[in-house]
């Protein structure tokens, strides 16, 4: 069964150390250590996943979990996740993942006792979140934070919804939650309208392409177990909850699992929080989530994002990219690629690559991309004979197929990422599309080629390709 121990064996394994390492010396993640680790790699350019052996929990203690971050940090890594070759990390990696968003894979109930998750089962006052080593990721968040993927079940549909949610640190047995208005926002708001507390479990550790499912862009009422199965590619193995039995399901194969429940209009103050723009979330009052049970693997590894940065970045764009491919080949057949690059932090940015054979079809894939993610702000259409994956070719086409005045439109007034920090208001924004493809109903500039026939004839390897000779060794000047 596909886990986190799986794949962090599986880069063992293969002892690339651009891929995996460790940290073998004790480092103390609520007082920003682990982090500061994570920044010092990458500023000298390097995102591996930094396994920390010897990390501390909230007393300042040795814990008995290891941390895992910056996993979701390389493209290639999240294409290893889904079972692809590292040179499939771009245009391969978002169409297999569109593939499987397409598809539905029912997750299996097993006994407690085959279920990893259920080695240690901690309640009531031993669920007490110090055990962990809870990170502290930037300098004004005020308390270390939880940022995994609480999941919730729909009191309506029975759906389970699962997203990356902030939870701060706030008591032994108490965190403060933060939701924008998307789907648990929603659930929450059921529970609530009835009086009801919310049940939550929040999942701290599992294969990576469970989390790049829990990322899925699918319609409200859709389940994330089922969905999360086929990107995976397997069926997510569920157990019953300590808390609720059989009433909320958990994923038997975590490494950690938290449950607890929201509150019913109990609020506090939670944040200010690093986000992923790379900026500050403001302080708000927000809801509360009283912890109830722990359960845990024997050794578990508890798992971290370095939100803000390049892995928080991929992880959310690729996800996005499977699923506005799928929406806008619904429509327009001949789109070849959606790419959401790390420039616009993987979410404010939207490359989208069609074979225009109608003029308004670049615009018309870029009004479906805006409605699919209220993330994007920029979208940039190019023809099919550009990468949207290469920013390079997709600014040439800016610079050689744009007019201002007749290829960009500003779209005002549209809903918006309540952490975007350009918006002068909390919801509302402007969008803008570029139209970087070229006419069909009149003659353009061609683009300059090498003849393919020579292309394939000609390899480098055969070429006699030296690096430059030493002045001894250069051949003599004709006189």
């Amino acid at each position: 069964m596909a886990s986190l121990r799986e794949f962090l064996n599986r880069l063992e394994e293969e002892g690339n150390p651009e891929d995996l390492c460790h940290v073998t010396e004790p480092v103390d993640p609520a007082d920003f250590e682990v982090t500061a680790v994570l920044q010092h790699l990458e500023n000298a350019g390097r995102y591996p996943a930094v396994w920390f052996d010897r990390p501390k929990n909230l007393w300042g203690q040795p814990s008995a979990f290891s941390l895992v971050s910056n996993l979701f940090a390389s493209r290639e890594r999240c294409a290893l996740a889904l079972g692809l070759e590292r040179k499939d990390k771009n245009l391969p990696l978002s169409l297999e993942y569109a593939r499987r968003e397409e598809r539905m894979i029912p997750p299996t109930v097993i006994a407690p006792a085959e279920a990893p998750v259920k080695q240690v089962i901690r309640r009531g006052e031993e669920a007490d979140l110090r055990i962990f080593p809870i990170v502290r990721h930037h300098e004004m968040d005020p308390a270390p934070y939880v940022d995994m993927t609480p999941f919730m079940k729909d009191p309506d549909s029975g759906s389970y919804n699962g997203a990356f949610l902030r939870m701060m640190y706030k008591g032994p047995r108490r965190l403060g939650l933060h939701m924008s208005p998307r789907h648990n926002w929603q659930i929450a708001r059921k529970y609530e309208e009835r009086g009801m507390p919310t049940p939550v479990v929040v999942v701290v550790g599992h294969h990576p392409a469970f989390y790049l499912g829990c990322l899925n862009v699918s319609p409200f009422g859709v389940d994330d177990y089922h969905k999360v199965g086929a990107i995976m590619g397997e069926s997510v193995r569920l157990v019953p909850s300590e808390t609720w039995g059989e009433a909320i399901m958990v994923p038997a194969d975590a490494e950690i699992v938290i449950e607890g429940q929201i509150l019913p209009g109990e609020r506090d103050v939670e944040g200010p929080f690093g986000e992923f723009p790379g900026t500050y979330g403001p302080q708000r009052v927000r809801w509360v989530v009283e912890v109830t049970a722990i359960t845990h693997r024997r050794d578990a590894i508890y798992q971290d994002v370095f939100v803000g940065h390049r892995g928080n970045w991929i992880m959310g764009a690729i996800p996005k990219e499977g699923s506005i491919y799928n929406r806008i080949k619904g429509v327009i057949p001949t789109v070849k690629g959606v790419h959401l690059p790390l420039s616009g932090v993987g979410r404010f940015h939207c490359y989208i690559s069609i074979d225009k054979k109608v003029d308004g079809e670049s615009k018309q894939a870029a009004f479906i991309a805006m409605g699919e993610c209220d993330f994007i702000k920029h979208v940039i259409v190019v023809d099919g004979d550009v990468d949207p994956f290469n920013e390079e070719q997709v600014w040439w086409s800016v610079a050689t197929r744009v007019q201002a005045d007749q290829d960009v439109d500003v779209i005002k007034n549209v809903k918006g990422n309540t952490l975007d920090p350009s918006q002068t208001d909390d919801i509302m924004t402007a969008k803008m599309i570029i139209d970087a493809t070229k006419p069909v109903r009149r003659p353009f500039a061609a683009r300059i080629r090498v003849p393919d026939r020579v292309m394939q004839r000609i390899d480098l390897a055969q070429v006699g390709l030296t690096g430059p000779r030493s002045k001894q060794t250069a051949p003599a000047s004709a006189e």
